[in-house]
């Protein structure tokens, strides 16, 4: 009983460590916003932002190795805390292709019921006169 407590706060835990970490936009992060990665400090964060000013907008994550100070291993260190214009670094899902509308079916005319006759009224008979 024990253990599967302790498995329990410890998967609540990591459930909430996840929430913990913002995911930084490498176009539009200030120098402060930077720093709050681990590793990037004020020399860092300004050569993101010296390097986004002189080749404009990174297109990927993976773009980060050409800054001056980052390597490819400090790329995907980071890259879980970093994402490109405002969409996550993965790479896009490839598009399902698109569904053909099935054909139309065609439905036999109906024709319309043939009408029915309603008898008349039956006469209302009325009880006959007492007999004197």
């Amino acid at each position: 009983m024990k253990k599967i407590l302790i498995a329990c706060f410890a998967l609540l835990l990591m459930t909430f460590a996840g929430f913990a970490s913002a995911v930084v936009d490498l176009n539009s992060a200030t120098a402060a916003e930077l720093e709050t990665l681990k590793g990037v400090g004020p020399a860092k964060a300004k050569a993101i932002i010296d390097h986004r000013e002189k080749n404009g907008p990174f297109k990927t994550v993976d773009e980060l190795d050409n800054v001056k100070g980052f390597g490819m291993k400090s790329v995907e260190k980071l890259r879980p805390e970093l994402t490109v214009g405002g969409s996550a670094s993965a790479p896009a899902p490839v598009a399902a292709p698109a569904l053909k509308a099935p054909a139309p079916v065609a439905v036999p005319a109906m024709k319309a019921p043939a009408p029915v006759a309603v008898p008349a009224p039956a006469p209302r008979l009325t009880a006959p006169p007492p007999m004197r």
